[in-house]
C-alpha cells in the first residue's frame, strides 16, 4: 500500500503481505524518479529473504523524509534525482540518520562523480550495468563493515582520490592471496593449519563482501581495489 506526498511521489511503500521483520533483517529504502527502475529494484532487493524494502521515493525529498521516519539499514539512491544535488542529499542522510548505509547508483562510472559522492559520505557507488549478485554483495558488504567504501566499477578503484577501505579480515585476506595463487581449499587449509570447511567459510564471506561471484571475480575485484598486489599470480582455481 502507498502512501503519497503531495507531490504526487510514493512516499511509503508498506511491506509486502507474509513479509514480516525478522531478527537480523536489513531494511532497504529504494529512492529513484523512474518509477519503472525503482520497482524493479524492489523485486531484485525482496527476492533475498534477509532483506526488507521499507518504502520507495520517488524524489530526494522524499527520500530524506522516508529515511527520518524509517530509519532504514540501506537506501539504494538513483544519482539523477529530481530536485537536489545528489551531493547535497547524501550529507542530509547522514545527518539525519547516520546509521543508514548510502549506495548511490550511478549511470556510468564518471571518474568526478564517484569521488564526489563518495567524499559526501555514500558507502558505496555502484553502475547500474552490475549484476543483481554484485547488488545483493554490495548490499550486505556495507551492513557487515561499518568502515567500508566499496566501488563496482568499471573503473579501477586505484584512480579515486578517495581512499578505499579494506572490508576484508586478515584471515579472509590469506586466504584471498592463497587461492590467487591456484591453490586448492585443501592446500589452503594445510597452509593455514585450518580444515577445509574453514577455507570455504572464508571464501564465502569474500565473495559476498566484494559481490563476486567466483574466485576469479573475486581475486580482479580485490586487485582493482588494491587489496591484493598486481603481482599476485591468477592461475586455474580449484575446489
Amino acid at each position: 500500500m502507498h502512501e503519497l506526498d503531495r507531490n504526487g511521489q510514493g512516499l511509503f511503500v508498506s511491506p509486502r503481505p507474509g513479509r514480516t521483520r525478522n531478527v537480523g533483517s536489513i531494511d532497504i529504502l529504494v529512492a529513484g524518479d523512474h518509477a519503472l527502475l525503482r520497482e524493479g529494484l524492489v523485486e531484485l532487493v525482496a527476492a533475498e529473504p534477509d532483506f526488507r524494502v521499507v518504502g520507495q521515493a520517488g524524489n530526494s525529498v522524499t527520500a530524506v523524509q522516508s529515511v527520518a521516519a524509517r530509519r532504514p539499514r540501506v537506501i539504494l539512491l538513483d544519482v539523477k534525482m529530481p530536485d537536489r544535488p545528489v551531493c547535497a542529499t547524501v550529507r542530509q542522510i547522514q545527518r539525519i540518520s547516520p546509521r543508514t548505509r548510502v549506495i548511490v547508483l550511478a549511470m556510468d562510472d564518471d571518474l568526478r562523480l564517484l569521488q564526489d559522492v563518495l567524499a559526501a559520505g555514500a558507502h558505496a557507488v555502484l553502475v547500474r550495468s552490475a549484476s543483481r549478485q554484485e547488488l545483493v554483495g554490495v548490499i550486505r558488504a556495507v551492513c557487515h563493515e561499518a568502515n567500508s567504501v566499496l566501488v563496482v566499477s568499471h573503473r579501477n578503484a586505484a584512480q579515486l582520490a578517495v581512499p578505499v577501505s579494506n572490508p576484508l579480515s586478515r584471515r579472509e585476506l590469506q586466504v584471498l592471496e592463497l587461492a590467487a595463487q591456484a591453490l586448492s581449499n585443501a592446500q589452503i587449509a594445510t597452509r593455514l593449519c585450518i580444515v577445509e570447511g574453514t577455507v570455504k567459510r572464508h571464501l564465502t564471506n569474500v565473495y559476498t563482501k566484494l559481490g563476486a561471484v567466483s574466485r576469479l571475480d573475486a581475486v580482479n575485484k580485490a586487485k582493482a581495489a588494491r587489496l591484493l598486489q598486481p603481482s599476485s599470480r591468477t592461475g586455474a582455481f580449484l575446489g
